[in-house]
C-alpha cells in the first residue's frame, strides 16, 4: 500500500520541525512541506527551510509566495480602514495565516492530498483560523494538529527532537517568531504572564541609528506609492522599503493584550515598523480630506473588518461588500504625510494634499469665518440646543410638582 500524503504548513521553527518527525516517523505519511511567504523570508532564508525540510525527511517541499495576494486582498483594505486590534496591533498574524490556510489548501487540492496539517497550539488563535479555512475550502480532507492533540509543551517538543538526533540552535527556539510584510510577531515567557515586557534582545530589529530623520510618505487614493522622491509602482515595494528604514530605528514595538477566538485573554508581543507608521500617516490625511460622517462610519467598519479578520472569518462574504466600502471612500485620499523617524519612535508632523478640507477659502479655525455670519451661528445654536431646553423645561415642571 502506499503511504497517505499529507500538506504540512512548515516555517521550519520548533513547532513545524516537530510536526515533520512526528508525521514521518510515528505516523507513517509522506509529508509534502509548504512554506506560505507572506513577505517575511529572503531568497537565502528560503533556500535554507527548504534544505531543513528535505534533512528533516520530507518527501517534498515547496516555497510558494503569497505577498503580492496578501496585499492585494487584505492588507490594502486594512490600510483603507486604518484597522489596528484594540487600538494597538495592526494584525500581523491575524490576517497571515488567513492567507497561508489558502494557499494550503489549494495546494493539497492540487496534489489530492489526504491529509493537511498545521503546528498550532490548543491555546491560541491560529488553530481555528487555520481550520476554519480548511473547512471551508477542502472539507473533505483530514486536519491534523499534533502540537495541540498532544497537548505539548515547547519543552516536549524540544525533548521529542533531540531523541530523534535533530540538531537545532535551542536557544532560538525560547521565542516564536513569525515575520511577514504586515509585522513579526514574537511570543515567550513574558507574554504569558500579564506584568512582564519582553526583553530588547528578544526582538528581531535592533536601533541602529540615532538622531531623526524626516520621509515623506506619498499616498493615491489610499495606497502607499512614494517614499519622499522615490515612486513604485507595487506598494508592496513601498512598504519593504519603509519598513527596511524605520526598522533601524526600532519603531513599532508593544505588545498587544486581546481577547482570543476561543475566549480566553493573551498577550503577543510584536514590531510593526512600516504598518504602524503606514496607518497613523494614513489616517491623519484622511482627517484632512473626508467628511466627519465618511471618518464615523469608516472607523466603525474598519473595526469590524480587522475583528472578523482576526476570528478567521475572511472567507464571510459580507467582508467583500465592506471592502467595497471602504475602498470607495479612498477616491480623495491622495497627498502626502511628512513623518519624523528617531529611535523607538516616530510623529507624524502633517499633511499636503490637493483635497484637504481644511483650507483657509473658507475660514480660519479660532480666527475668521468666511462661509457665515455671527447672526448664522447665534441662530443655528438657538436650533441645535431646542429639543435639550424643551427636555430641561419639562423635566424641571415634574420635578417640582
Amino acid at each position: 500500500m502506499s503511504k497517505k500524503t499529507v500538506v504540512l504548513a512548515y516555517s521550519g521553527g520548533l513547532d513545524t520541525s516537530y510536526c515533520v518527525k512526528y508525521l514521518t516517523e510515528d505516523r507513517g505519511y509522506e509529508v509534502h512541506s509548504v512554506l506560505i511567504d507572506t513577505g517575511g523570508f529572503s531568497s537565502d532564508e528560503l533556500k535554507l527551510v527548504e534544505e531543513r525540510a528535505h534533512a528533516m525527511g520530507v518527501e517534498h517541499h515547496e516555497n510558494i509566495l503569497a505577498t503580492n495576494d496578501y496585499y492585494q486582498n487584505c492588507i490594502k483594505y486594512m490600510i483603507f480602514g486604518n484597522t489596528l486590534r484594540n487600538n494597538t496591533y495592526p494584525l500581523s498574524v491575524s490576517a497571515e495565516r488567513v492567507f497561508q490556510a489558502k494557499f494550503i489548501a489549494e495546494y493539497a487540492k492540487k496534489i489530492g492530498a489526504d491529509a493537511v496539517a498545521h503546528g498550532s497550539t490548543g491555546a491560541g488563535n491560529d488553530q481555528v483560523r487555520f481550520d476554519m479555512i480548511f473547512h471551508i475550502m477542502i472539507p473533505e480532507v483530514e486536519i491534523i494538529t499534533p502540537i495541540r492533540d498532544l497537548q505539548l509543551s515547547r519543552e516536549d517538543e524540544i525533548d521529542y527532537l533531540k531523541s530523534k538526533g535533530v540538531e537545532m540552535d535551542w536557544s532560538k527556539t525560547q521565542y516564536s517568531i513569525n515575520q511577514g510584510i504586515w509585522g513579526t510577531s514574537v511570543g515567550g515567557k513574558e507574554t504569558l504572564t500579564s506584568d512582564q515586557y519582553l526583553p530588547n534582545e528578544s526582538f528581531p530589529s535592533q536601533c541602529k541609528k540615532e538622531g531623526e530623520q524626516l520621509i515623506k510618505l506619498k499616498f493615491k487614493k489610499g495606497e502607499l506609492v512614494g517614499l519622499d522622491d522615490e515612486s513604485f509602482e507595487n506598494p508592496v515595494d513601498a512598504i519593504q522599503k519603509l519598513n527596511a528604514i524605520a526598522s533601524e530605528y526600532a519603531i513599532g514595538r508593544d505588545i498587544h493584550v486581546g481577547d482570543t477566538i476561543i475566549g480566553i485573554k493573551g498577550r503577543v508581543g510584536f514590531e510593526a515598523a512600516a504598518p504602524i507608521i503606514i496607518i497613523k500617516a494614513h489616517h491623519l490625511l484622511e482627517k484632512h480630506v473626508l467628511t466627519k460622517w465618511q471618518q464615523y462610519w469608516k472607523e466603525q467598519l474598519g473595526n469590524w473588518y480587522g475583528m472578523l479578520v482576526h476570528e478567521g472569518q475572511f472567507m464571510e462574504p459580507v467582508l467583500r461588500n465592506v471592502e467595497k466600502f471602504l475602498e470607495d471612500t479612498q477616491q480623495h485620499v491622495t497627498g502626502e504625510a511628512i513623518v519624523k523617524l528617531e529611535p523607538f519612535r516616530f510623529t507624524v508632523q502633517g499633511v499636503n494634499s490637493s483635497y484637504d478640507l481644511m483650507s483657509s477659502e473658507f475660514g480660519v479655525y479660532g480666527e475668521m469665518h468666511k462661509g457665515f455670519t455671527g447672526e448664522d451661528v447665534k441662530g443655528f445654536s438657538r436650533i441645535l440646543s431646542n429639543q435639550v431646553m424643551i427636555y430641561n423645561k419639562v423635566k424641571e415642571k415634574n420635578e417640582q410638582s
